[in-house]
């Protein structure tokens, strides 16, 4: 039997659920693309990210995914040979190190794990022995998808400073940004990046940079530039340049409405609303953990983050479990990725989602263990609605 036949839930870590107001947003005519509306849309955009990012900064929209921001933000700052730090703590930061190879810069890796944060003792270290500062750049992300880590961005920044090492810091807020305080210029973070199909609630598409005045500086002497992505072309006079050709339109035209709803929800709120419900589902699968077949990703408590939650269990169960919650019950959670791929099940709690959404995710995957006889601690709900009842 199934019970699915209703509004059907995607609890997956991106892309997210897209409000309806935002899809309506598309539905229009193209416009010119050189002079009236259009430029207005485009400077509330570029001005919003500011608000977004929480930075003085100049910001760049750039029509591809996230991978598309990794490849901007490194061909904009750094030199063919040049060292960069990658810092290890999941499947993306990785990624954008790999991205980095390819453009012909040297990668070192801090290797990190899968269960736990950075650790910035262990970035003070490292910096300490460059004593050359051959390391031109820092890259980490501040949420990892693929493990459910959320890196401290201030201790890192802080452990840097200590050694007074001048290199750049970037960070990836790809499955942060409007779902976790992020304060780019307060923070000291020289270049960020994210995306618009998570918690900014749009379709995939669209992909921000912005880039401090340290960046500004390194741009002026960077060697692996494209035209496509070169941020001195689309600083022109010309509002075309701003995209490098014609601007991906019905995209910047949802992109307005998320940021008009996120700003009427307000930032804050909107971090506070993914503080609830990350613990919620932190307190259902502590109790769903203790019979010890289910257990979390982070082994770290004060490293989880609010946005997604990576929940280890056996691979046959957890394909078992898929499967049940979204041909049973209507919800799609997500499978795990890379290194653990196919060991467990990612709750996405992110973007266009309320209490509603979560409980009955919630609820879809209990209901899973206890149809498939899945060992699990029993009261997961309760304990999610006990925690929201006390906290709100």
């Amino acid at each position: 039997m199934s019970l699915r036949h209703g509004k059907e839930f995607l609890m997956i870590p991106g892309p997210t659920n897209v409000p309806d107001e935002v899809l309506r947003a598309m539905h229009r005519p193209a416009v010119d693309i050189y002079e009236g509306p259009l430029l207005e849309t485009t400077d509330f955009c570029l001005t919003s990210l500011k608000r977004l990012f929480r930075t003085e900064g100049k910001t760049y929209i750039y029509t591809a995914n996230g991978h598309g921001a990794w490849d901007a933000a490194l061909c904009n700052t750094l030199k063919r040979g040049d060292k960069i730090l990658v810092l290890e703590s999941g499947r993306f930061a990785l990624g954008w190190g790999e991205a980095a190879e390819i453009a012909g810069i040297e990668v070192e890796i801090l290797e990190g794990s899968w269960d736990k944060s950075v650790d910035p003792a262990r970035l003070e270290e490292r910096l300490r022995l460059d004593t050359g500062h051959d390391i031109a750049a820092i890259l980490v992300v501040q949420v990892d998808t693929a493990s459910g880590v959320w890196n401290d961005i201030p201790a890192l920044r802080k452990a840097i400073d200590a050694t007074g090492h001048p290199a750049l810091f970037m960070v990836d807020t790809i499955a942060s940004l409007g779902c976790m305080p992020f304060e780019m210029d307060a923070w000291g973070v020289d270049v960020a990046l994210t995306g618009s199909q998570k918690g900014l609630m749009c379709p995939p598409g669209l992909s921000f940079v912005a880039a401090s005045a340290k960046a500004d500086k390194a741009h002026e002497t960077a060697t692996l530039r494209t035209n496509y992505t070169d941020w001195t072309f689309r600083q022109g006079p010309e509002h075309y340049q701003k995209y490098c050709g014609t601007p991906p339109e019905h995209l910047l035209y949802a992109f307005q409405k998320a940021l008009e709803l996120l700003f009427e929800e307000g930032l804050e709120q909107a971090w506070q609303r993914h503080a609830l419900l990350g613990e919620a589902t932190r307190r259902a699968v502590s109790k769903w953990s203790q019979e010890g077949a289910v257990h979390f990703n982070i082994s770290e408590p004060h490293a989880r983050s609010d946005s997604v939650t990576v929940v280890r269990l056996d691979s046959t169960h957890a394909t078992e479990l898929r499967e049940f919650t979204k041909t049973v019950c209507g919800v799609t959670i997500g499978g795990t990725i890379g290194d653990i791929s196919g060991k467990g099940i990612r709750i996405a709690h992110m973007g266009h989602v309320n209490a509603v959404m979560l409980l009955g995710t919630l609820g879809a995957i209990e209901l899973g263990f206890d149809k498939l006889s899945i060992p699990h601690g029993k009261g997961g709900v309760q304990a999610a609605i006990d925690y929201l009842a006390g906290a709100l």
